[in-house]
């Protein structure tokens, strides 16, 4: 059975600059290409949990401009739920992502419209209680994912959060959380705090990604070429939580495939594997 996923999260439009080398403290380079794509932690896992198999709601917050009907056009054409999305006046989250020549980025965020989302509607917060999974990022104002995760919980979802940007507070989702998503640079604080969270998963880029809990394992990622890992930490996230009914070790599995598989495509937006490409990396390893 599909697992109904609701993501909290940001959406975003991305300008992704392709640059040889990523810029030194007051230095300018000049960027080869320039490309727009959508984007945001939330949109980004929203549609890789869709294209995994998962039935997908997204409560964000979405602008009055352009932007905000291109970003909406995205997500309904992969079959992501938008009855949780608000509008708000102002202008939509917005990206500047630089890629360099060894497919490592930088970004910086224009928080816009995610910034304003909030949880006070009962609407909304019926839209996350009425989930299996319920999968929160912090590009969002970080009273909202409390609160989302503290419906979630009364409702009975698991809480898998992506802790990222690292939160002022962590100590504030213990208890409400059942998964937290970090990389090596985000895990120490959840690491020095032994039993804050029931399943901490450490990505480690190419080498895969860790889980440290009961038990605790490595899970290697498939060898790629990659071309651009802008969005591959959202597709392991939307995947792994996509996938976590199945159990940790299959969900961490798919996950690290999918991570890999984003890798091969530029920008973050769509860079997403459906499930038939996943289930064929697996198959192959």
């Amino acid at each position: 059975m599909a697992t109904r996923l609701c993501v909290v999260g940001s959406v975003n439009a991305d300008l992704t600059y392709t640059v040889d080398a990523l810029p030194r403290p007051g230095q300018t380079v000049l960027a080869s290409s320039l490309a727009f794509a959508p984007g945001g932690k939330g949109g980004n896992q929203a549609v890789a949990a869709a294209r995994a198999g998962a039935i997908v709601h997204l409560v964000a917050a979405l602008g009055t401009d352009g932007a905000a009907d291109q970003l909406r056009t995205h997500l309904e054409r992969n079959d992501v739920a938008l009855a949780g999305v608000v509008t708000v006046p102002g202008p939509s989250g917005s990206a500047a992502i630089l890629v360099d020549a060894a497919a490592e980025n930088c970004i910086v965020v224009a928080p816009g419209a995610n910034g304003h989302l909030n949880l006070s509607s009962p609407a909304l917060q019926a839209v996350v209680a009425d989930s299996d999974v319920v999968l929160l990022s912090l590009e969002i104002p970080q009273e909202t994912a409390v609160v989302a995760a503290r419906v979630a919980r009364s409702a009975g979802a698991t809480v898998v959060l992506n802790a990222s940007p690292a939160p002022d507070d962590p100590s504030v989702f213990t208890g409400l959380v059942d998964v937290v998503i970090v990389n090596e640079d985000e895990a120490p604080w959840w690491t020095a705090h032994d039993g804050a969270v029931p399943h901490l998963i450490v990505t480690r880029g190419a080498r895969g990604a860790s889980h440290i809990g009961d038990p605790t394992f490595d899970t290697p990622s498939p060898a790629v070429e990659a071309l651009d890992t802008t969005g591959a930490g959202d597709v392991f996230a939307g995947v792994l939580a996509a996938s976590w009914p199945r159990g940790v070790p299959d969900a961490l599995a798919r996950a690290c495939a999918a991570g890999a598989l984003a890798t091969l495509t530029p920008g973050a937006g769509d860079c997403a594997p459906y499930s038939e490409a996943i289930e064929d990396v697996l198959s192959a390893s």
